[in-house]
């Protein structure tokens, strides 16, 4: 999709874009998943960076300055617009490469990265063992994917109409990631996501590329 205006998809994402840094539980979440990730992943100033739905970019600004390149897609043509004001606006993600892209449908990227990160992304998703392996082909070896997502839930945190995922159980997580050729997977817990009066729990997963 081009730059300039945004063009109406459908995507609810897409009228949340302009508010959603206004939001401090999700700034608060974001650094807790950096938290998470910091302990679990070795960050280097040459990690090349690739944060999937990324939303406004959160996880990637708040990492900005222990990585090197950034690399952030989205398919939400508000939040893409959100990306690029701010890879321009010389910010946390001053220079940051912003896609359209979907990983199951687009052509895959030719580059390859260090670490790959997703943060409430993965349960949106049906096709979720695609993902994980369209995901793990982008690892050079010895690179990371790192997903932060939904303990498995009684199916109250989404509306009826909801196609995805009720969160998931970290084994059969663990089966898709070793599915896709990973290895050294991780769990740990990584906080509450809070919602209608309650709080649903968000483990962190990691994996390695051998």
């Amino acid at each position: 999709m081009a730059d300039g205006d945004v063009e109406p998809t459908g995507d609810p994402f897409d009228t949340k874009a302009a508010g959603w840094d206004d939001d401090p539980k999700k700034w608060e979440r974001a650094r807790r998943v950096a938290q998470c990730l910091r302990a679990a992943v070795d960050l280097r100033a040459d990690t090349r960076l690739f944060e999937y739905g990324a939303g406004t970019g959160m996880l990637s600004s708040e990492l900005r300055d222990e990585v090197g390149s950034v690399t952030v897609a989205d398919r939400s043509a508000g939040m893409l617009e959100v990306l690029r004001a701010k890879a321009a606006a010389g910010g946390s993600l001053e220079g940051a490469q912003v896609l359209d892209l979907d990983v199951l449908r687009d052509p895959l990227l030719s580059e390859r990265f260090d670490l790959v990160a997703t943060v409430m992304t993965l349960h949106h998703i049906p096709e979720i063992d695609q993902v994980v392996a369209a995901l793990a082909s982008l690892l050079d070896s010895g690179g990371h994917l790192a997903a932060a997502d939904l303990e498995a839930e009684d199916g109250s945190f989404h509306d009826d109409e909801f196609d995805g995922h009720d969160g998931f159980e970290r084994e059969h997580l663990r089966s898709l990631l070793t599915g896709a050729g990973l290895v050294d997977v991780a769990f740990g817990s990584c906080g509450v996501v809070e919602k209608h009066g309650r709080d649903y729990p968000l483990f962190l997963v990691t994996a390695r590329k051998p």
